[in-house]
């Protein structure tokens, strides 16, 4: 972790030689140290110290920007003297007013010394729990765990700074069989709060449990989708469907329908970078305070999230979501949160007449935004479930699904919600049974 005076002087070094009318300089810093491990074994240990300084230069409604990891006096002139040569061979942008000025940003609580200071021989422990307990049933484990801090300072020329600091720790295992797999992840700022016990059993289960899977025909299904793959659907409605950006140029499914039932009114669904259940961060890559945006409330669309340029477009302020690749990428919601609902995973399977347990989803990508359809893979755990019972566990199958109208077909919501690392955010999800679900293929796996 760069001590907070050194990277504020770093700052101060790059707005000092700006000649730009306004320039913005961000100083992120990441110091993660991961241990990773394969059939039983931990096969390497490795530290990773990233330290990278974007700046951004404006001239007039014209914006460039640039980023070095050599913080050398040279290069952070040089750096600068990029971005504003970028800013001046630019189109201007008609919608950009300017660069925030200070405002008031609260703490928020995410750096935890333990986290900080965890050393590989804990990980090394750690892991051990996973692969001695593994080996005992005849499985392999493999997986990576990671523990560190994070840092982000930003400030600007019209006298706007602002620090944070937090700590991640997160590991990801899969333990497989000849015939299986199981998987399990957990991630926090706390790493005292990883039950390292319960992880290895949730994966071992699956992998058990999945053991000679058989296949079962594509088609529709209701399905029962663990937090894991409810993650990877909210992921895919803050990107495509939450952002100004993608609302403004009319390829989300909010365009035009503020207002108006987009899902069933037990869907809620908000994003909240301060909330402590996620990864807490209180400020965005143009230094706005984070701000609590509810997108639908009882499946009525509320709101997106804007960063400044898409804000100005509307006469808006801005939430606080502008994202590193700014402009371009538009803003993004990273904190995304679902409501609860009263159901427990042995209530959804008694409700289910004939229909997949899904653990998880892989290789997820988009084939039309507008309309949310989405393709990917089942992974890690598939089971058919018929009249209320678990009956046996099936190949993986591929599927082609609009997750706007899998939301659509809810039927029942988890009472119990945990943190994934969504990709591009840290949701907080709880599992769903949905009545429909459609499957395109199926694997030999």
């Amino acid at each position: 972790m760069l001590n907070e005076s050194k990277a504020r002087k770093i700052l101060e070094y790059a707005l000092a030689n700006s000649k730009a009318e306004q320039t913005q300089a961000v100083f992120y810093v990441k110091d993660l140290a991961t241990t990773r491990f394969a059939k039983n074994y931990i096969h390497q240990n490795v530290s990773g110290y990233e330290a990278r300084l974007w700046v951004k230069a404006v001239l007039g409604k014209k914006t460039g920007s640039a980023s070095t990891n050599d913080l050398s006096d040279t290069s952070i002139v040089d750096t600068v003297s990029k971005a504003t040569e970028l800013a001046g061979i630019q189109s201007e942008s008609p919608h950009f007013v300017s660069l925030p000025g200070p405002s008031p940003i609260k703490k928020a609580e995410a750096f935890i010394e333990r986290t900080a200071e965890y050393t590989p021989e804990k990980r090394a422990g750690d892991v051990g729990i996973i692969c001695s307990k593994s080996r005992e049933k005849g499985l392999e484990a493999s997986g990576a765990f990671s523990t560190g801090s994070i840092q982000m300072i930003i400030a600007n020329s019209l006298g706007l700074f602002a620090s944070h600091r937090s700590t991640l720790a997160e590991i990801t295992s899969v333990v497989l069989s000849d015939s299986s797999s199981g998987y399990a992840e957990h991630c926090s700022p706390d790493v005292g709060e990883i039950d390292m016990e319960a992880l290895a059993g949730e994966a071992i289960d699956k992998a058990l449990r999945s053991k000679n899977p058989v296949s079962v025909e594509p088609g529709d299904y209701e399905v029962i989708l663990e937090d894991y793959a409810v993650g990877d659907i909210l992921s895919f409605l803050g990107y495509l469907g939450f952002s100004a950006q993608a609302s403004q140029e009319g390829r989300s499914f909010m365009t035009g329908k503020i207002g108006q039932k987009v899902l069933p009114e037990s869907i809620t669904i908000w994003d909240n970078g301060m909330d402590s259940r996620t990864i807490p961060v209180p400020f965005d890559y143009e230094g706005f305070p984070k701000k609590k945006v509810e997108f639908i409330v009882n499946g009525i669309a509320r709101n997106v999230c804007y960063d400044s340029y898409t804000a100005a477009k509307e006469g808006k302020t801005s939430t606080g979501h502008a994202s590193p690749g700014g402009e371009g990428m538009g803003p993004v919601p990273m904190n995304m949160f679902l409501k609860t609902g009263k159901s427990t995973l042995e209530e959804m399977i008694a409700s289910t007449q004939k229909g997949l347990w899904i653990t998880r989803f892989h290789y997820t990508r988009p084939v039309h935004p507008l309309k949310l359809i989405v393709t990917g893979m089942t992974r890690d755990g598939t089971f058919l479930v018929e009249k209320g019972e678990v009956r046996y566990p099936v190949k993986n199958l591929r599927f082609t699904q609009s997750y706007l109208d899998a939301l659509n077909a809810v039927e029942l919501i988890g009472k119990e919600a945990r943190l994934r690392d969504s990709e591009s955010s840290y949701n907080v999800a709880p599992a769903l049974k949905l009545s429909k679900f459609t499957f395109t293929g199926a694997t030999e796996f």
